[in-house]
């Protein structure tokens, strides 16, 4: 029985597709799920902030234990170095160079011809390759590309390099028998592994798999959500009941398969996923030196805060400081001024000092020390993570559970002891708290940030 790799691609999908991008925890959520259901391989989007998704990306490699960890070189020869830093500490890296090969791709989107787009396709493979072994090449919108043109370009990337190669149907509207006829003519003119990414836009996306599979595809890509796309679930119950008759099975594992998908699709925030054209509020949020006192109160009720009067005047002045410089801000630039200047409480609990230990084998312990009316409260807590385990030794100080609805952290400063600063927003009876904290070292950031909450909270309540 043939084994068909399966290349999760759950992020790239996700990624599109979302107004908002994925946080930094629902991206690692997204690619350890798959790699624990089984996934031969974990597809990362194209890099977009080189900085931002360098740090995210190399964290994730770290991570991966058992897939392939892939990732998209761009369109120039410039890029692949960059991106290869991303993935480069991955146990099973991977460099796709993802190109058109119908016209209509090639001249409108790229503009270049059929010559130039195979002399692209040959000087990227080769650059990928001599920073990495196992290149995949990408042939987009296969479907609807010249036949002769698409053999030409697979067995280029081949005879340059390439490992791997896919087809896709962008286009989505390929039947079952058409995805089959074009996986057996390419199947026949290259000898390294042939994946297929067929689209669900028509309903018809486990069909075509199965129809690929059946006519040679070495591998299929699904996701685990997204929209006109074959998916991960479906597609593993499909050959767990019809494999035989395929002669196929996957690696996946289909006994939890859709309880694990549905845990970790449970923690990604869908405010900011309900709809095509849906746009959240929260991206509309752009003050600048112009606005009214009444448009900063209703960005605030946005967000989820009550600010009385007062507030609403100290969080506009220090807003027109900042435009004053900056000319406009956006919602978690907002966000970070209502921190720092709403609500300014008195010190109840003081930060004293923390201890943390944390590894990639074991839960992270902290010990937390505060200070409350000359007495000194110690809280010793385990979590995921030295952030997670310090905010739950503070909890056992203070003897109280807060609902944590957000956390962020950004940099200040640039360089190696840059000053990282801290958001932290508690939930109490339905209303909103945050806290803002500053330090070179961003557990100690993330701690005041949560004792600044902290105390917002017993001064209103006190």
């Amino acid at each position: 029985m043939k084994k068909i790799s399966i290349a999760d691609i759950t992020l790239k999908k996700l990624s599109e597709e979302r107004e908002i991008s994925l946080l930094f925890r629902e991206k690692s959520a997204i690619a350890n799920c798959a790699d624990l259901l089984g996934a031969d391989a974990v597809e990362l989007p194209v890099v977009k902030n080189l900085r931002e998704d360098t740090i995210i990306y190399k964290t994730i490699a770290q991570n991966i234990r058992n897939a392939t960890l892939a990732i998209p070189v761009g369109f120039n020869k410039e890029d692949v170095a960059s991106t290869w830093e991303c993935i480069k500490d991955a146990k099973k890296p991977r460099l796709q160079i993802e190109l058109p090969v119908s016209t209509i791709q090639m001249e409108y989107t790229y503009h270049v011809k059929q010559a130039v787009m195979l002399e692209k396709i040959a000087e990227l493979v080769k650059e990928a390759k001599t920073y990495c072994e196992d290149i995949e090449f990408c042939a987009l919108d296969a479907t609807r590309a010249d036949l002769d043109f698409l053999i030409s370009a697979v067995k280029g990337a081949e005879e340059n390099g390439a490992t791997v190669v896919t087809i896709t149907d962008n286009a989505g509207v390929s039947t079952p028998e058409e995805i089959a006829e074009l996986v057996k003519n390419v199947k026949e003119t290259v000898t390294v592994p042939l994946y297929v990414a067929v689209s669900d836009r028509i309903n018809m996306g486990v069909a075509s798999a199965l129809a690929a599979i059946k006519n040679g595809a070495d591998g299929v890509k699904c996701a685990m959500a997204g929209k006109d796309v074959l998916l991960t679930a479906e597609l593993s119950d499909a050959i767990t009941v019809c494999g035989a008759q395929i002669a196929a099975k996957t690696n996946l594992d289909n006994t939890k398969i859709h309880s694990s998908i549905d845990d970790m699709l449970s923690n990604i925030n869908h405010e900011d996923y309900e709809g095509e054209n849906f746009v959240s509020e929260k991206k509309k949020i752009l003050l600048d030196a112009d606005c009214t006192m009444a448009q900063v109160a209703n960005a605030a009720t946005v967000l989820g805060y009550e600010l009385s009067d007062s507030d609403v005047g100290n969080v506009y002045k220090a807003l027109m400081q900042v435009c004053e410089k900056k000319g406009a801000v956006g919602a978690k630039e907002f966000e970070a001024l209502v921190a720092s200047s709403a609500m300014q409480a008195p010190s109840t609990y003081h930060f004293e000092t923390y201890t943390t230990t944390s590894s990639n084998v074991s839960s992270s312990m902290s010990q937390v020390t505060l200070k409350c009316n000359d007495e000194i409260m110690v809280g010793v807590s385990n979590g995921d993570g030295p952030i997670d385990s310090a905010f739950r030794a503070i909890e056992q100080c203070i003897g109280h559970h807060y609902e944590l609805d957000d956390f962020q952290v950004q940099s200040v400063t640039e360089g190696k002891e840059a000053l990282g600063s801290a958001l932290v927003r508690l939930r109490n009876n339905g209303k909103l708290y945050s806290g803002n904290g500053t330090s070179t070292d961003i557990v100690a950031a993330s701690i005041r940030a949560y004792i600044n909450a902290l105390n917002k909270i017993v001064f209103e309540e006190e």
